[in-house]
């Protein structure tokens, strides 16, 4: 799975950031970097946590595994 994420879509909100602090950080604008844009396949829901909870649509999700049913 690869975290991508827009930073001029970024209003810097900070939802993913509290969401999962060691895979998002903000910047001295604060909008969003990814730290680990690659973060093992459990993390998967927390990701996708982050991203559903992005205000403007900054962050996206590739190759996200599908979550358990």
């Amino acid at each position: 799975m690869r975290i991508v994420a827009d930073r001029d879509r970024c209003i810097g909100v900070g939802h993913c950031v509290r969401t999962a602090p060691d895979l998002f950080d903000s910047g001295a604008d604060g909008r969003v970097w990814v730290q680990n844009p690659e973060p093992d396949d459990s993390r998967a829901d927390e990701v996708r946590t982050a991203v559903r909870l992005c205000p403007n649509a900054a962050l996206s999700l590739l190759d996200a595994p599908e979550p358990d049913a």
